[in-house]
């Protein structure tokens, strides 16, 4: 079945309120003007906590079809847990999207597989979408496993997933050893790695269902690289773009490039 292509950008701690608010008017303004069609593509950015309402309001004031969404939440709906944001409180503020396990979180912070199950249960509870960010590292392509790894991810997180939960989810295979190093996975590296995830859904909650999970790749994607993995990684339905979603022109283009190519699918 089609799925809607989905890039996000994930600005991780960039931006102040007042520069995420000029970021999102200049995209908005070179989608506008390259008449870009929402309907078949959908456009996301996480910002920092921080920028989040500032982002609200332009996008609720000028009408803006753009989406947004967070970078982590917490398990807790509300209490005594100094610095965390809840679920409800993102959702209070029109995110659609929160970003669950990503690899620098892994790395920095506690969020381990309980806590990420979790997590999920929190963003769907509040009527949001995780992006499961799953991936290996060098040491396990080297030894050959990086498509259990990433599965095995998957699989640790989602396994007590109801079919409908499952159906909401959207996974991003990021490889860490690309992200922010200006590697890249080839093509074919992205499409097996989409496809072993996918298929594991299928053996799961059935191909029905499978199909119907978007699966993003992340790792130094560029205008450069994006249109030769959406034109050959079939199972690959847009990207989780990291640094080059900070620079409004080389995001819009990513954008652009993402839905050309699935037009040419």
């Amino acid at each position: 079945m089609a799925r809607r292509p989905i890039i996000a950008g994930n600005w991780k701690m960039n931006f102040d309120h007042i520069e995420a608010t000029y970021f999102v008017q200049k995209l908005a303004w070179l989608l506008r003007d390259a008449h870009f069609d929402y309907s078949s593509c959908t456009v996301v950015i996480t910002p920092p906590f921080t920028s989040i309402r500032s982002v609200q309001v332009l996008v609720e004031a000028d009408h803006l079809k753009i989406r947004y969404g967070a970078q982590t939440v917490s398990v807790t709906s509300q209490g005594a847990f100094t610095g965390d944001v809840s679920a409800d409180m993102l959702a209070q503020l029109g995110c659609k999207y929160v970003i669950v396990g990503h690899s620098e979180r892994r790395k920095y912070h506690p969020d381990d597989d309980a806590n990420l199950v979790d997590q999920i249960r929190a963003v769907l509870a509040a009527g949001m979408q995780p992006i499961l960010c799953v991936g290996e590292g060098l040491t396990e392509r080297r030894r050959g496993i990086e498509l259990n790894y990433a599965v095995g991810q998957v699989d640790d997180v989602t396994r007590d997933l109801g079919k409908e939960e499952a159906e909401q989810m959207l996974i991003a295979y990021e490889p860490v050893w690309a992200i922010g190093t200006g590697l890249v996975a080839t093509p074919q590296t992205a499409q097996d790695a989409a496809h072993a995830i996918r298929d594991h859904f299928g053996h799961v909650y059935g191909k029905a269902t499978a199909d119907t999970i978007p699966i993003l790749y992340g790792g130094s994607v560029t205008s450069q690289n994006a249109m030769d993995l959406m034109d050959q990684a079939h199972d690959v339905d847009g990207f989780l773009v990291g640094g080059a979603s900070l620079d409004p022109e080389e995001f819009s283009m990513i954008v652009r490039l993402t839905q050309k190519a699935v037009h040419k699918r």
